[in-house]
């Protein structure tokens, strides 16, 4: 089972210049005629890797703003520590920008009580409040377990039992879902959660108010060139 690295590390301690140079040389352009082979794992990449699934999944709820010139796609699980910490620096990223659209895929990695949780949170969309339980699951710091999850949804002002009962009847939907966003994180080469798609760029790793700031503003002179 993959388990979730140190994503911080080879982002501490650097300048303006050493951050867009390390983004620059690990970054990789959504696309096949560009992406270099061994970040594709698996034969069906023509379908997974797409623009569409990755940065306009219709099955995904956006946060931020729907309409914005640059897409945030982020990996994460609702159990990984550094999600956990950079949810509020990432949420004040978008909210200053005004012109992102936030994209939360969930990538349940770190066991059980993930899966259960990503199952949940996805099944709270049918009652149109995914984005409320996403806000609750991951702003804790304790550990999950499954009458927590409920606990929290519940505080959400979510109804645990449609939910559950949603989840029962669209379970395929949803494990679709999480299984489409494990092809596409593993086809990009993530080695752990958090992991970005930023406009069409890999960053995978934490990144810091300042360097997602960069990284947008990277991915919107890269747009501009095309």
């Amino acid at each position: 089972m993959k388990k979730s690295i140190d994503p911080a590390r080879p982002y501490q301690g650097r300048s303006r210049r050493e951050t867009l140079g390390l983004l620059g040389a690990g970054a990789v352009m959504l696309g096949l005629q560009i992406a270099p082979r061994p970040a594709l794992a698996q034969d069906n990449d023509e379908t997974v890797l797409t623009e569409a699934l990755v940065l306009r999944d219709p099955d995904i709820p956006v946060a931020g703003n729907p309409k914005g010139d640059i897409t945030i796609v982020e990996y994460f699980d609702y159990q990984c520590p550094y999600c956990r910490k950079l949810e509020p620096e990432l949420q004040q990223v978008v909210h200053d920008d005004g012109k992102v659209r936030l994209v939360q895929k969930d990538w349940p990695i770190l066991g059980p009580v993930s899966v259960v949780a990503a199952r949940m949170a996805l099944a709270c969309k049918y009652q149109d409040k995914y984005l409320g339980a996403h806000d609750a699951l991951i702003g804790v710091n304790s550990k999950l377990t499954e009458p927590r999850i409920s606990e929290l949804l519940a505080g959400a002002g979510i109804d645990v039992d449609r939910a559950k009962r949603d989840l029962d009847t669209n379970a395929k939907a949803i494990d679709t879902i999480l299984a489409r966003n494990n092809d596409q994180a593993t086809a990009f080469g993530f080695n752990g959660t958090p992991s970005f798609i930023i406009g069409k760029f890999r960053v995978p790793g934490v990144l810091t108010m300042e360097q997602f700031a960069m990284a947008i503003a990277d991915a919107r002179k890269a747009a501009k060139k095309k």
